[in-house]
């Protein structure tokens, strides 16, 4: 007689599964990396679209194009890597409580949150110190652009979800597998700029001008033929600086190394940048056996370029979006026959 207050097993022998992070890593799957085939000046397809939450004052979706692999699908379930996914919703303007001191200035709050499928090892449902950390220097590149003096004592909300992240690396270099937290939080805090600049744009919200994020970094590029026999080098590897490349809108999984990165938020029509964050090591000679010398004023000069491409696209979704208004506003006239 079966014991009913018990689960059995199955009768059959079983085995543990093998995870894909745990399976030895070769040459065949190394061949298997995204790789970067954008020139150093080209950003990534950057998809935008306001008025997506009808809740909300204002929201805008921002998504950009997944980085190529070489035959990803063919021997794993595992995508090789992601691409960056924001939603973003703003509310407000609105009064704040009876209780709070008058402030002749507008209350901004920004709020960034990862969702918990947002990165290979899933995160928790509390925000953590690096989602303070963005939300931080969110609220620093969008005080400078709002109009506070029009809004006395009133509050608006700022908030990001991060439906997916940006990867420190690729997942296949080291056990931190998908681990979002070094550098790219870079791309993500300049996704960040941008969509939130569109959200604040699409609830009606007078700003000194449009601010939209870029990214540039220094990378250590592969010699190419010999990619597949040589090893990815970890960020904390030191070597001859021999094969650095300054780029554009940069990926960390398309790259052997990561040496230095900047992302500023950046007033196009006023040339004013409203927040810059740079980090990385810059030795002073930068490069040895290069031809040109690459410095900081380089890798921010190139951010600006970044984040000037990336206002094309935010000025194209705010110009939408209005039209859409405009035309929905404008009343229809019935003609009697």
């Amino acid at each position: 007689m079966t014991d009913r207050r018990r689960i059995n097993g199955p009768s059959g022998g079983t085995a543990a599964p093998v995870f894909a992070p745990s399976l030895p890593l070769t040459n065949a799957s190394l061949a298997d990396s995204p790789v970067r085939t954008r020139d150093a000046n080209e950003l990534r397809k950057i998809f935008l679209k306001t008025g997506l939450t009808p809740s909300a004052s204002g929201s805008a979706y921002l998504e950009l194009e997944p980085p190529s692999a070489v035959k990803a699908g063919e021997k794993s379930l595992i995508n090789p890597s992601s691409a960056l996914k924001l939603t973003c919703t703003v509310h407000g303007p609105r009064p704040l409580p009876r209780s709070t001191p008058f402030t002749p200035h507008i209350t901004l709050s920004t709020h960034v949150k990862f969702a918990p499928f947002a990165a290979r090892q899933r995160r928790g449902y509390l925000r953590d110190a690096g989602e303070r950390d963005l939300a931080v220097h969110l609220e620093t590149a969008l005080r400078g652009v709002i109009i506070g003096d029009r809004w006395p004592k009133s509050g608006v909300e700022v908030i990001i979800t991060v439906l997916e992240g940006e990867e420190d690396r690729w997942w296949g270099d080291g056990a931190e597998l998908g681990a979002t937290g070094d550098w790219g939080m870079m791309n993500i805090l300049s996704g960040c700029i941008t969509v939130a600049s569109a959200a604040i744009a699409d609830a009606g919200i007078d700003c000194v001008d449009l601010v939209s994020g870029g990214v540039a970094a220094i990378v250590r590029q592969s010699t190419g033929t010999n990619k597949e026999q040589q090893p990815r080098p970890m960020s904390n590897s030191k070597r001859l600086d021999t094969d650095l490349q300054l780029v554009m809108d940069p990926c960390p999984s398309e790259h052997r190394q990561m040496v230095a990165a900047c992302v500023v938020g950046y007033l196009q029509s006023r040339d004013e940048i409203t927040e810059l964050w740079a980090k990385g090591d810059m030795p002073t000679p930068l490069t040895i056996g290069l031809s040109t010398q690459i410095g900081f004023d380089d890798l921010v000069e190139r951010s600006i370029e970044a984040a000037v491409a990336t206002r094309v696209v935010l000025t194209e979704a705010v110009r939408e979006s209005t039209e859409l208004k405009v035309h929905k506003s404008k009343p229809t006239l019935k003609t009697d026959t």
